[in-house]
């Protein structure tokens, strides 16, 4: 197949200034909505790009919460991008929420948030999930399959009947943005990309950027 095949113009809306929300957080929680309005598979599914000794990563993570400070997201903070995010604490998130030919790309400063939070958060999930949070050692090697699945019945043995703990190594992060980027596709590759960058007061300041 030829990628050629695959060419597509982007007809479905357009994003105009005057349509915006004051602030990026009011305007993603609208285009999130959509998105679950639309039945987008896991809307909160978002690239984290980081950049540690090693260079350049990317993987898929789930945003699990989103208020006026940032966005919010837990994983293993001995993992690779836990030690990028240690080494450099700025990344980069990308909805790509592709059926509604829309994009948003969040850029900033990451920080741990707090230990009661991931404790919080770690206690709402389900409980194999808690399990698996200690038997993996996130991003280190791994014999094989049946060295996992031995793993995680040796910590679900040791915690039969009680409560999972939060692990010391793992928890959250909240990435504060610096800019959030709503990507529209428009007709002619002229798409809508329109971008929110906040100042040194706080403020937001909204500024078209060309396709």
């Amino acid at each position: 197949m030829s990628l050629a095949d695959l060419r597509k113009d982007y007809s479905l809306a357009g994003l105009l200034e005057k349509n915006l929300a004051r602030d990026p957080f009011r305007q993603f929680e609208k285009w999130f909505q959509e998105a679950e309005a639309a039945k987008i598979p896991e809307p909160n599914a978002m690239t984290l790009a980081t950049a540690g000794p090693d260079g350049p990563s990317s993987r898929t993570v789930l945003l699990k919460g989103l208020d006026g400070r940032g966005f919010v997201f837990y994983s293993h903070y001995e993992s690779r991008k836990g030690r990028d995010l240690a080494a450099n604490p700025r990344a980069s998130l990308l909805f790509p929420w592709l059926a509604l030919e829309r994009q948003v790309v969040v850029e900033g400063k990451v920080t741990k948030v707090s230990r009661e939070e991931s404790e919080a958060y770690f206690h709402s999930r389900p409980h194999a999930s808690q399990l698996g949070a200690w038997a993996s050692a996130q991003s280190t090697l791994v014999a094989d399959r049946a060295a996992l699945d031995a793993a995680f019945k040796a910590v679900e043995e040791k915690y039969a009947g009680r409560e999972v703990p939060l692990p010391p190594q793992w928890g959250g992060w909240r990435l504060s943005p610096e800019t959030v980027e709503f990507w529209q596709g428009r007709r002619n590759r002229l798409h809508d990309r329109l971008r929110y960058r906040r100042e040194p007061n706080g403020d937001w300041v909204i500024e078209r950027l060309a396709p």
